[in-house]
């Protein structure tokens, strides 16, 4: 019942892709990210109701102040500072032990068992370049454009998957794309969702 599993998830992504168009941007990336004040206090309105909010615009205000001054890093910044390195090895750790996520699907593909482990490590490869390039490009699209277009590709993949999956015994390639829609569904998660 595994498909039955994945096409939930497919199911989901499906109703918040629908949804999301509806919400604002957070606030205090329009006014941190954006400098959109006006925007902000109508997306404040917007998601807490008609009230007022000038505490709230204040407190982001301050914090607005506060790291004017502040470096903004990038990645290759981060990972050459040795304070994350703690955070970063655990970080590690989890991407590499959730390399044996993706097995049961490989066999159901058919793939050669001694492929297996190297597919997995592909697997986890593909969620640490997701998240590298998620965070290189979160600032300048935000989150709802990188949300929206992360779960439209994640339901077509989805939907490719199952049917590369279901036509696999037929057409012996297919097995092959399978993998490579796993990888790019990984991807695509890590950059929207």
């Amino acid at each position: 019942m595994w498909n039955v599993l994945l096409s939930f998830s497919g199911l989901v992504a499906l109703i918040q892709l629908l949804f999301l168009p509806f919400f604002p941007e957070s606030p205090p990336y329009l006014l941190l990210q954006k400098e959109d004040k006006a925007g902000c206090l109508k997306a404040m309105k917007q998601l807490w109701g008609e009230g007022n909010y000038h505490t709230e615009f204040d407190d982001l205000m301050k914090e607005k102040a506060l790291t004017k001054g502040t470096k903004i890093m990038n990645v290759l910044e981060v990972l050459r500072e040795r304070s994350v390195y703690p955070q970063l090895g655990t970080m590690l750790l989890l991407l590499l032990s959730l390399q044996l996520c993706g097995l049961k699907i490989f066999w159901t593909a058919n793939l050669q068992e001694s492929i297996i482990p190297y597919v997995s490590l592909g697997v986890s490869i593909s969620e640490l370049i997701s998240i590298i390039f998620c965070s290189s490009i979160i600032d300048r699209f935000g989150r709802r454009t990188l949300l929206c277009g992360g779960y439209l590709l994640m339901a077509l993949i989805l939907v490719l998957l199952e049917t590369s999956l279901l036509l696999s015994d037929q057409f012996l390639w297919l097995r092959y794309c399978s993998v490579i829609l796993i990888f790019l569904f990984i991807i695509a998660y890590g950059i929207g969702p």
